[in-house]
């Protein structure tokens, strides 16, 4: 096996950044996916939080708290010290066992109120709706990372035949559960705020809820699957969640 590459730098006095690549593809996410995965298993002590990218992994920690438990190195730096963490964390994480990713479908309403700008979307890409809408919810998307907002999935796998540059003009207020594209990107609105994203369709499902044990929908790694509902079944739905 081919040895893992990687760049660690420093993130000011109290974090450091892993780097995995510089391009969005699955292989660089599952090496992020197989260490966040394993600093979340295996907190060292100075540990604060981690948050990982498309391509990397960030951790701050308590250099103090590092270096106080670190009792054979007292000559080092806490960023020497979590960094020779790291690296361990690294190689073993490559060995730990692959879980099967979790699959999410989300019905979504496509066109007209639910998604004003699939006509754009379509006029753009010298396609009708019908095509659009089948092009989106035929693709299986990789939740690279969760950011933005809470619970905003940013997804991987579109067909770049409906990518779409965002709008001229964000809109003030999007409503929640929105789909949208920009750029080669797809991805939803867990909660009402403003974007610019190419709004083509909309889901009835709490994409973000802070009264379930696990507030987002969807995680790092999941795979999701868009299915195209009528407006009388998002309508149902949506009463079934009231």
């Amino acid at each position: 096996m081919d040895k893992l590459a990687y760049t660690i730098k420093p993130l000011g006095e109290t974090g450091l950044i892993i780097i995995f690549g510089d391009e969005i593809n699955p292989q660089i996410h599952k090496n992020v996916k197989n260490l966040s995965d394993y600093i979340d298993k295996h907190p060292f002590p100075g540990l604060c939080e981690y948050t990982i990218s498309y391509t990397s992994v960030a951790v701050f920690y308590n250099p103090f708290t590092v270096k106080n438990h670190c009792v054979t190195s007292k000559e080092k730096t806490a960023f020497t010290i979590v960094t020779g963490l790291i690296k361990n964390y690294i190689a073993a994480a490559v060995k730990m066992p692959q879980v099967k990713p979790h699959t999410v479908e989300i019905p979504v309403c496509y066109g007209d109120e639910y998604g004003p700008d699939i006509e754009f979307v379509a006029n753009y890409n010298n396609l009708s709706c019908t095509d659009v809408i089948n092009i989106h919810s035929q693709s299986t998307y990789l939740v690279y990372m969760i950011g933005f907002c809470p619970g905003f999935p940013y997804l991987g796998g579109m067909d770049e035949r409906i990518a779409t540059p965002r709008r001229k003009e964000p809109r003030l207020v999007i409503p929640a559960g929105s789909i949208g594209i920009a750029g080669k990107q797809t991805g939803g609105y867990p909660i009402s705020t403003p974007g610019g994203w190419q709004l083509i369709g909309r889901t009835p499902l709490n994409l973000f809820d802070l009264k379930a044990s696990s507030p987002s929908l969807l995680h790092s790694g999941d795979l999701v699957k868009f299915v195209p509902i009528s407006p009388e079944e998002y309508q149902r739905l949506k009463e079934d969640k009231v």
